[in-house]
C-alpha cells in the first residue's frame, strides 16, 4: 500500500532512498535547502554534485519548502550529516507542532554529536517533542548509494525498540534488491554505523601508505572489538556488531574507493594534510569527526580504544602516520578474548 513519505536531505544516500521509494510505489517528497539543487532534480532529475551520471524518477518531487515536504506524511526519513541534524530537527518540530502531525520518524544519519556525544535518536528525541512523533527507528547496513542506485543486491536493518514500527520500515523499504531485516537494538545499531567511520579513515590510510591485505584484515577485525567494546558499555547487545549494522557496515565502508571516509584516509595515507583532504572532499567526513567525539568518550568510560586513540592523534594532534602505527604495534601483548 502507497504511503506519503517525506525525505529530509537530498546528498547521495537521502536522494537514492527517496528515488528507491517512488520506485517501490510511494508518494515521496524530497527536501533540500539548495534551490538549485531542488531545480536541477524537478526539471533535468540528475543530482550531479552528489550522483553523477544518476538519472532519477520523473516521480521523484523535490522542494526547498521543509513544510511543503512533510505535509500530509506518515513517514518522514531524515539524512542529514550529525552535524546539522539538530538545526533541521527543531524546524521540523516547529512544523509538526503546527500541522497537528506525528508521523513515525527514520534516520539514516550515522555518527556521534561533538560535545555531548549523543546518538543521533537521542538528539531527534531532544528536539523533536514527543507529541510530534512517534517512534524513531534506524536505518542502518552496508549500503553505499552508488549501489542501491544500480540496484545492486543490498541489505540493511531497520532498528527500533517497538519492533512493530521496525517491521513497517521494513516493508515501506524492502523491494527485489533492497532487503531490509530488523532488530530492537538501536544503541548497538547507531553505535555500528557511527564508529565503523573512523576504522574506513585508517583502513583508507594504511592502502594510501603501501600495506595489503593482511594489514587491512587485522585493522578490520580489531576495529571491530573496539567498536564492540564502547557499544556494549552503554547498553547495547554484543550480537548486534556481528550483524548488517556492524560488521557488515564496517566491511563495507573499509574496503570501498566509494567510502568518503575511506577516501579521506587514503589521501592522508598519501601524505595530504587533513585541512585540504576536507576542503578537496565536497562531502561531510563523518569520521572525522567521530574520531574526536569517541576518543572523549572511551576516555570518559574507561574503554580502550587503540586504533581510535592512534587516528586521533593523527587527526587532531598531528602526530606522524607511520608512528602512530609503529606504536599500535608495539603495545603490550594481550589475548584475543577478553
Amino acid at each position: 500500500m502507497a504511503e506519503q513519505i517525506a525525505v529530509l536531505g537530498a546528498g547521495s544516500w537521502g536522494s537514492t532512498l527517496a528515488n528507491m521509494l517512488v520506485e517501490n510505489g510511494h508518494d515521496v517528497k524530497l527536501w533540500s535547502r539548495n534551490q538549485e539543487q531542488v531545480d536541477q532534480l524537478n526539471n533535468e532529475h540528475v543530482n550531479p554534485h552528489y550522483m553523477k551520471d544518476f538519472v532519477y524518477s520523473d516521480k521523484l518531487v523535490a522542494t526547498a519548502d521543509m513544510a511543503d515536504a512533510v505535509k500530509g506524511a506518515q513517514v518522514i526519513l531524515i539524512v542529514i550529516p550529525t552535524k546539522g541534524l539538530r538545526q533541521v530537527a527543531g524546524q521540523l518540530n516547529k512544523i509538526l507542532e503546527q500541522n497537528n502531525q506525528r508521523p513515525l520518524i527514520v534516520h539514516a544519519t550515522k555518527g556521534l554529536e561533538q560535545n555531548t556525544y549523543k546518538r543521533p535518536s537521542e538528539m531527534l528525541m531532544e528536539e523533536i517533542n514527543e507529541e510530534n512523533r512517534r517512534d524513531i527507528v534506524v536505518l542502518s547496513g552496508p549500503s553505499h548509494a552508488e549501489d542501491v542506485a544500480i540496484k545492486d543486491m543490498t541489505a540493511v536493518t531497520a532498528a527500533c525498540a517497538n519492533i512493530n514500527d521496525a517491521d513497517k520500515i521494513q516493508k515501506l523499504f524492502s523491494n527485489n534488491y533492497f532487503r531490509v531485516y530488523t532488530n530492537n537494538d538501536v544503541i548497538g545499531a547507531e553505535f555500528g554505523a557511527a564508529l565503523k567511520n573512523i576504522i574506513a579513515i585508517g583502513a583508507g590510510a594504511l592502502q594510501g601508505l603501501g600495506y595489503h591485505d593482511n594489514a587491512r584484515a587485522a585493522l578490520i577485525t580489531r576495529g571491530l572489538a573496539e567498536i564492540r567494546r564502547l557499544g556494549v558499555a552503554f547498553g547495547a547487545n554484543p550480537m548486534t556488531f556481528i550483524g548488517l549494522s556492524g560488521v557488515g557496515d564496517l566491511v563495507v565502508t573499509a574496503t570501498s574507493k566509494n567510502s568518503r571516509n575511506w577516501r579521506a584516509g587514503y589521501q592522508l595515507g598519501q601524505g595530504r594534510k587533513l585541512d585540504d583532504v576536507i576542503e578537496h572532499m565536497g562531502m561531510v567526513i563523518e569520521g572525522v569527526y567521530t574520531t574526536k567525539a569517541a576518543h572523549e568518550l572511551s576516555l570518559k568510560r574507561q574503554v580502550k580504544m587503540p586504533i581510535t586513540d592512534a587516528l586521533y592523534r593523527v587527526l587532531y594532534e598531528g602526530e606522524d602516520i607511520k608512528n602512530a602505527i609503529s606504536q599500535l604495534m608495539g603495545r603490550d601483548l594481550t589475548s584475543e578474548i577478553e
